[in-house]
């Protein structure tokens, strides 16, 4: 089976690429050194053979191994256990910091950090890599070594760009975390990873209110006996309560700790664990290793983002999302700068966004629909400002057409194309993409990712044209999960399990005849709220946590703004006062993912006492609801309420 490959140009395209942008282009210049016609050549060649391909791809874009790798892919374990350059040794630290250190970057800016309240800090490489250097000395001196893992609850300053590349240096493995989380969301991600240490900050900020993250990790620490160590950067300076012999201020360490060597790493020893939400069961941690993540960013970034040395690109972004590691990884290899951009772009000043692409010169500026349209919705005309922005990258979530348009006509001049880009944690970044040099149709895609064989299937698993079924990849290449952190069997269960050696992604998508690629929202439970995934089991069980909860069921409503917002429905013991109950979840929960809170008398279950939570959001949203044969009459549909219903 192979999927459909790039688009032709089409009638509906409203960008249509220029001179400049297709002489600039890494893969078109590439295309014409291995000697290929097209596009869609080349994309069959990259799927067919790649061990030709991914040689050739990490030759052209200088992802340099201290170690040759033996040959490209060893699927002896099974299509769904590939290791990738087998034999290869290497590091992302030296990739993304000790390489650029000394010579002609040395000086320039690698990382800007522009704060929620308007800070603005920055290192140049030969200060990343020293302050790398300097914490994976500290790291190594309170007892982290290679393999042990680290928590990053810490906002997207230089040190969490500092501690992710230490983590690296010295072997040990980083796992973000969104500092949105409360703490039993927190305390879920550190017993799983089996943390020994967590960096955290004493506090930050959002639309200018403090989050107390030391707080939150005090209280998610209290069920993680794990982690001996926590490394607080003293960010808003609050004076938050330490802890002898466990917490220490990041600035409080030692200037010159004794220096410790880069770990020589092989290509498919782990770099990082990013957890997502899954329907059922705990966060699901995504493993990505040195090289898979290493080679899959720089093909993403210099492939479909066209990222060169010149590029100065931001982002608003969290750590704990796939964002925070790409950027770092994807930015970094190339000698750009990045520029991490903490809070929202409408705050302090709906043009926060033109403010900081100014201020900074960006390039490339990655941007998310519901971010656009809060933005639009609070300004009027074309902004000032973006005489340097070459392009925008759109990733997290399906474009509705005005948005889209707004973004490309009114604020791009139409003159600036929009970067689609789709995949998700679990590939190590894109499956989908707009790429700049051929045409792109309104809130679309134009082709998979380069060397990604991806398919829409319908029922039966044959790859369909014209209309919705599930997106699936019909081949393995770097960048995807080396599986689930300590868990097989469940990976092969969430992806593998429905068509033989077919990895089913859970979103819905259609390719037309034309080539051009369409995202429909999710094909299983899980919710996505402003483009972040949480899984219902997880939100359930946060709200289990207080015990006046009986029983809980979560579900996703679609929202104009947000994509999706949660909506709780929950059973509380008889004679409970519930009052405060939606203040004690979202203390739970996190505030990022505060529900619409229903009371109701019971839940809607099966005769054998699952939830049925497909039949809630039907009942709720007043869809049809299909087939209740199952359902057990001591728990009828009608408790639950319709969405005019009263609701906390």
């Amino acid at each position: 089976m192979r999927g459909p490959g790039p688009a032709d140009p089409a009638e509906r395209s409203v960008w249509m690429p220029t001179d400049d942008v297709c002489a600039r282009s890494r893969l078109l210049t590439a295309m014409a050194k291995w000697g290929y016609r097209g596009l869609a050549e080349l994309h069959r060649a990259s799927v067919d053979e790649p061990e030709w391909f991914w040689r050739a791809a990490v030759e052209d874009l200088g992802v340099e191994f201290a170690e040759p790798f033996e040959r490209v892919l060893d699927d002896s374990a099974g299509t769904p256990f590939p290791r990738w350059f087998p034999g290869g040794r290497l590091n992302l630290a030296t990739l993304c910091a000790h390489r650029h250190a000394t010579g002609p970057i040395a000086d320039k800016t690698a990382v800007v950090y522009e704060g929620d309240g308007g800070t603005r800090r920055a290192l140049t490489y030969a200060e990343l890599d020293a302050e790398v250097r300097r914490f994976a000395a500290h790291l190594a001196a309170l007892g982290v070594s290679r393999g042990d893992r680290v928590v990053l609850f810490v906002p997207v300053v230089p040190e969490a760009v500092v501690a992710f590349l230490a983590c690296a240096m010295i072997g040990a493995i980083s796992v973000p975390a969104f500092t949105g989380y409360g703490p039993e969301a927190l305390a879920a991600r550190l017993r799983d990873s089996g943390a020994v240490a967590l960096i955290t900050a004493d506090a930050t900020t959002r639309r200018g209110k403090v989050v107390p993250l030391k707080q939150t990790a005090d209280e998610a620490l209290l069920s993680a006996p794990s982690v001996r160590h926590s490394v607080v950067v003293r960010h808003l300076d609050n004076g938050v309560e330490m802890r002898d012999g466990r917490d220490v201020y990041w600035d409080e360490l030692p200037a010159d700790p004794e220096p410790v060597p880069t770990v020589s790493l092989e290509s498919n020893d782990p770099l990082t664990i990013v957890y997502t939400s899954g329907t059922t069961g705990r966060p699901k941690g995504i493993v990505h290793s040195h090289a898979g993540f290493a080679v899959k960013t720089a093909v993403d970034f210099g492939y479909s983002f066209d990222v060169h040395e010149d590029d100065v690109i931001a982002w608003i972004s969290d750590m704990g999302w796939l964002v925070g590691p790409m950027l770092i990884a994807g930015g970094l290899q190339f000698g750009a700068t990045v520029v991490f951009t903490e809070g929202v772009p409408d705050h302090p000043t709906p043009t926060r966004m033109w403010e900081i692409i100014d201020r900074n010169g960006v390039t490339v500026q990655g941007v998310a629909p519901t971010a656009m349209r809060l933005v639009m919705a609070r300004t009027e005309g074309a902004p000032t400002g973006l005489r340097t922005l070459r392009s925008f990258v759109s990733t997290g979530e399906a474009w509705d057409e005005p948005t889209w348009r707004w973004l490309f006509e009114t604020v791009g001049g139409a003159q600036r194309p929009i970067v689609n880009f789709s995949g998700g944690t679990e590939v190590g970044g894109g499956l989908l993409v707009a790429y700049p040099f051929l045409p792109i149709d309104p809130a679309s895609f134009n082709a998979p990712l380069i060397g990604a064989d991806v398919a829409v299937l319908d029922g039966d698993g044959k790859p369909v044209t014209g209309e919705v079924g599930e997106l699936a990849v019909l081949n393995t290449f770097p960048g995807m999960t080396h599986a689930f952190w300590q868990d097989r069997e469940r990976y092969l269960e969430t992806y593998w399990n429905r068509w033989e050696d077919v990895w089913v992604h859970g979103d819905l998508a259609a390719v037309d005849e034309r080539g051009v690629w369409r995202i429909h929202g999710r094909s299983d439970d899980t919710i996505k709220v402003s483009g972040r995934r949480v899984g219902p089991a997880e939100i359930e069980a946060a709200l289990l946590k207080d015990r006046r909860v009986v029983e809980a069921a979560v579900i996703g409503e679609p929202d104009p703004q947000r994509g999706q917002r949660v909506v709780a429905f929950v059973v509380v013991g008889d004679g409970t006062d519930h009052d405060d109950l939606k203040a004690a979840a979202i203390h739970h929960i996190g505030r990022s993912f505060a529900p619409t809170l229903h009371v109701v008398q019971a839940l809607p279950k099966t005769k054998n006492g699952k939830i049925m939570r497909r039949a809630i959001r039907a009942r709720y949203l007043g869809l049809s609801q299909g087939d209740l044969s199952s359902l057990d009459p001591a728990t009828p549909i009608d408790a639950i309420p319709t969405r005019s219903g009263d609701h906390q």
